[in-house]
């Protein structure tokens, strides 16, 4: 049965928002959740697809509650605590946004500014957080082979705290972004594109084109072009990525990809032809990452201390984007997708050209057009977020929606 029937009928009939939410609720019903109790989230890949449409009922029914100004706090105290290792704006608020939702408070770790700067190790930083924390947010991403296996890390600290009576509860983990996958993001936007299509099930056979695009900056990250082929390979689509010579993604990561297209029915297929992914696509996702070799050699460097062969392999990297400045979301480009209208996506802050930067991944034109649907894409992350934390905490989701309707608890009091 699955999230297909569950889109199907609610498009098909029209219903009030209570009868949508109670559709949701028997959807979640028949989905099993049971491995996603008191686990952590690292990867898409690593889920089940039951699971993953989980996150996204879970995720519109809280914010079906909330529309309704019923109140989704599940906890009357406790800490997310949230962890930076990179510049955040719309995570950062996201995972704020998604833990006050449900009841939390949010404390934010500044490395700098702990004790972690002196040495301490990532075990006692782990526990020494923990002791009322029930769900840990972490963003790592800049480092090839780092962020992932630190996530990592902390979770088995945290568990092995629990297991040692150190902490009474084992708070669990949202990865916000690794150098692996970004599955916040990606997730927020498959539930987007699940809503612009008007139900999952439309989404086969559409064809998706993630490409690379020109940025003026270098050594952004591969975890959301990785994100996005780990996650819509499995859902039938036609799935393209499409970038210049020497920019691949993580081979692993590709490999995933075509076992998921093999699996689901849909298509992946890797391309050097910005115009060839573009042309007849639904969806263009245009975004700027850089190089994997070149990310490992930057790892490899700083953890040699090499400065100046730093700032040489930045200069490198600049001057072989400046190569590629003609991979731009155009307008002309524009008029190769499907009816000239494919849907525009992107993680933002985008590189738009003329207006954050000379030449970008963007043109104004282009951007300013799809700008609604954009902050709609972002709309869904704290949703998302918010459903990972309540799966990970909560070992019966539906039940637990329900009794938040039943509570009708007003959100804001209306006298």
């Amino acid at each position: 049965m699955g999230l297909y029937r569950i889109n199907t009928f609610l498009k098909e009939i029209k219903m009030d928002k209570k009868q949508q939410f109670e559709e949701l609720v028997k959807e979640i019903k028949g989905l099993k959740t049971d491995k996603m109790y008191l686990n952590d989230f690292f990867l898409t890949w690593e889920k089940s697809d039951d699971e993953l449409k989980a996150v996204w009922d879970v995720a519109d029914a809280l914010r079906n509650l909330r529309e309704r100004n019923i109140s989704t706090k599940v906890f009357d105290s406790g800490l997310g605590i949230s962890l930076f290792r990179d510049n955040s704006t719309r995570t950062r608020f996201s995972f704020a946004s998604a833990c006050n939702l449900l009841g939390l408070e949010v404390q934010d770790l500044d490395e700098g500014k702990s004790q972690v700067a002196h040495g301490e190790t990532v075990r006692e930083t782990a526990n020494m957080i923990s002791f009322m924390a029930d769900v840990i947010g972490i963003r790592d991403d800049m480092y090839i082979g780092k962020g992932n296996a630190y996530m990592h890390e902390v979770a088995d600290s945290v568990e092995a705290g629990h297991k040692d009576g150190v902490l009474e509860q084992r708070p669990t983990l949202v990865n916000l972004q690794c150098d692996i996958d970004h599955p916040t993001q990606c997730m927020a936007d498959a539930l987007h594109v699940i809503h612009e299509m008007g139900g999952i099930e439309n989404l086969k056979g559409k064809k998706l084109a993630m490409t690379w695009a020109y940025s003026p900056s270098y050594g952004k990250p591969l975890s959301v072009p990785q994100g996005v082929i780990g996650l819509f390979t499995r859902l039938g689509m036609e799935v393209v990525l499409a970038h210049p010579e020497g920019y691949d993604v993580m081979k692993d990561v590709v490999d995933v990809a075509e076992k998921n297209a093999k699996e689901s029915g849909g298509s992946f297929k890797v391309t050097n032809d910005m115009k060839e992914a573009f042309q007849g696509a639904d969806i263009v996702y245009p975004k700027s990452w850089a190089p994997f070799a070149a990310m490992e050699k930057r790892t490899n460097l700083y953890g040699e201390g090499d400065t100046e062969g730093i700032k040489a392999l930045e200069k490198e990297l600049l001057a072989q984007n400046a190569q590629h400045k003609d991979w731009a979301c155009t307008e002309e480009m524009m008029k190769l997708t499907k009816d000239g209208k494919a849907l525009y996506m992107h993680c933002l802050p985008a590189d738009i050209t003329g207006v954050s930067c000379k030449e970008g991944e963007v043109d104004a034109t282009v951007f300013d057009r799809y700008r609604d649907p954009l902050y709609k894409e972002a709309s869904y992350k704290p949703y998302v977020i918010a459903a990972m934390i309540l799966l990970e905490k909560f070992k019966d989701p539906a039940k637990v929606l329900e009794e938040l309707q039943k509570r009708g608890q007003d959100r804001i009091f209306e006298a």
